[in-house]
């Protein structure tokens, strides 16, 4: 079968070289009683009902939009895992190897409690897959809130609410794709390695490994988010160096860049135990990435080098999808114009106000890796999760900062203004998206996806194979070169071959397609009838856009 992701405040130098409590930082949001935005209550109710209106858009009609070739592939890999216990990563095939260890974890539990019939089938749904992708992009969510002391309380609902209400991000989460645990991972080295800063515990630098390691164990394209990370982090550093220089601004009681670097190090334990740390972190990264590549070390050491040569193949590979380089803005602006337009603004106030560094280092972030991505030839539109998830996070300390200068003049809720616009125009391009035009390939993420169409077709053969009592055991030639995911849906029965061309059969049931018509005719057209789908005027099975497919029956078979 062919299957061709902060100033520190000064501290009292005598007596704080060792502590490890949460420092707090002058670029830091002030959450302090007279320094809050909300009160924790109003905080923590509006967290949980983003994360539940989050949760349930991923969720509702959750098997409403038949896959995605890519998603047939990936589904197909995860059923081999299931059944046979088999998986060895291929540099050549889709990606890392996560997104099925982390998928296989359901049916692995249902047939845990269930037995074996009922993990292969009860546990391999279109439901249950996808499922993985949508709890990491609830996941997502989460994360975001946990910048609030970074880009503030309004901020980081803000956020969150963009990313849960995101056209893309809910469409992209809902898509059986490495780019949802992909995203998730690279947001959490983030978020854990702040963590780790403010706090001094070492197990925040080991989530940071863990998550490094997880985001490189997911997709080859680490490659780029992590440079852009680390730049995005240096770029910060010295543009705040340069602006307390050029502003001559900083305070008598204020530490120079070297005292502040010393009293963060005191404060993280020292250069031994940051040394210790970072030595047992990076242990953990090799450890972790070792141990998803080779297969729980079953493949070992091919997987590793196999992963090693996926970079070379990746690159060779980029003058596929090809794109112009503005095709991400462009896709961006159709879906996620709010978004653009807020993070742009808010790039402009970190870098003008110069009070924030993690407001910057988001921005570079965002429009860094936007950038990057556009200067390579290949781009497909699920890429753009990557963009969505940091430009909303910067959206979020817009709307932060918009918040406390209006509050200033009494005026905070004129805000609700445009956060009812926001949410109502997200809302409409989020359901036209994903429960209208799921497949319509006029709309930028719908990128050669199968038609809703296809599904009438599969259903039409269980019926056939109900009808004549012959269920998952009726014969079913696949002769089109185009089928996938028809193998995902055809898990269940026992004698499907995928040929890709025709071929002598006898099966009951033969697939072929509208551009083999006149061969379909020549070779089966004595024995076999075709079945008007009533679809259209040719009577055909719309796959994607360019392929349909024909169904004929034997004759003899029961209709």
């Amino acid at each position: 079968m062919n299957t061709i992701s902060t100033k520190s405040r000064r501290k009292n130098q005598s007596s704080s070289k060792k502590e490890t409590a949460p420092v707090k930082n002058t670029r830091e949001i002030d959450l302090t009683s007279s320094g809050a935005e909300i009160s924790e209550r109003a905080w923590q109710l509006s967290a949980l009902a983003i994360l539940l209106v989050g949760a349930f858009l991923r969720l509702v009609k959750l098997s409403l939009v038949p896959l995605h070739h890519d998603e047939g592939v990936n589904g197909n890999f995860l059923v081999t895992l299931v059944r046979e216990g088999k998986y060895y990563y291929d540099p050549q095939n889709y990606h890392g190897p996560t997104l099925y260890y982390f998928s296989a974890i359901i049916p692995w539990i249902v047939r845990f409690f269930g037995g074996k019939a009922a993990g292969d089938t009860y546990g391999l749904t279109t439901f249950n897959i996808r499922l993985v992708t949508v709890l990491f992009g609830v996941a997502t969510i989460w994360l975001a809130l946990l910048l609030r002391r970074r880009i503030g309380e309004i901020g980081a609902l803000s956020a969150a609410a963009l990313i849960a209400i995101s056209p893309g991000a809910v469409y992209l989460s809902r898509y059986f794709i490495h780019e949802s645990l992909f995203v998730f991972f690279t947001l959490g080295i983030v978020v854990a390695a702040l963590k780790y800063y403010d706090t001094g515990r070492s197990v925040y630098l080991i989530l940071a490994s863990i998550s490094t390691a997880l985001m490189v164990a997911t997709k080859e394209t680490w490659i780029m988010n992590g440079p852009v990370l680390l730049i995005a982090l240096v770029t910060t550093s010295i543009y705040f160096r340069l602006r307390d220089k050029i502003d001559r601004k900083r305070a008598v009681d204020e530490l120079s860049f070297r005292e502040r670097l010393q009293t963060t190090i005191d404060r993280l334990g020292g250069p031994i135990q940051i040394t210790t740390v970072a030595l047992v972190a990076f242990a953990v990264f090799i450890l972790v990435a070792v141990f998803f590549y080779s297969s729980f070390f079953t493949n070992y050491p091919k997987g590793v080098a196999d992963a090693l040569k996926t970079l070379n193949l990746w690159r060779q590979r980029t003058h596929e999808h090809e794109h112009p380089w503005y095709q991400y803005v462009y896709w961006l602006v159709l879906e996620e114009g709010v978004v653009m337009v807020l993070a742009g603004i808010g790039a402009l106030i970190a870098v003008w106000r110069a009070d924030n560094r993690l407001a910057l280092f988001l921005s570079l972030w965002s429009f860094g890796l936007l950038a990057a991505y556009s200067l390579v030839g290949y781009k497909t539109p699920w890429i753009s999760l990557n963009f969505i998830v940091p430009l909303a996070l910067t959206s979020g300390y817009t709307l932060d900062v918009a918040f406390r200068k209006l509050r200033e003049f009494q005026q905070a809720r004129l805000l609700l203004i445009p956060a009812v616009l926001i949410v109502g125009f997200c809302g409409y391009q989020l359901y036209q998206l994903n429960f209208v035009h799921y497949d319509d390939d006029q709309l930028p993420y719908v990128y050669a996806h199968t038609k809703r169409q296809m599904l009438t077709m599969l259903d039409e053969i269980d019926r056939i194979a109900q009808k004549n009592g012959t269920g998952t055991d009726t014969g079913i030639a696949i002769v089109s070169p185009d089928y996938w995911p028809a193998p995902w849906y055809f898990r269940d029965y026992k004698k499907v071959g995928y040929y890709g061309s025709l071929v002598p059969t006898n099966e009951p049931i033969i697939i072929g397609s509208m551009a083999q018509e006149d061969q379909l005719k020549a070779n089966y057209g004595d024995r076999y009838d075709r079945l008007n789908s009533g679809l259209d005027e040719n009577g055909d099975y719309p796959l994607r856009p360019g392929v349909d497919l024909l169904l004929y029956v034997r004759r003899d078979v029961k209709r």
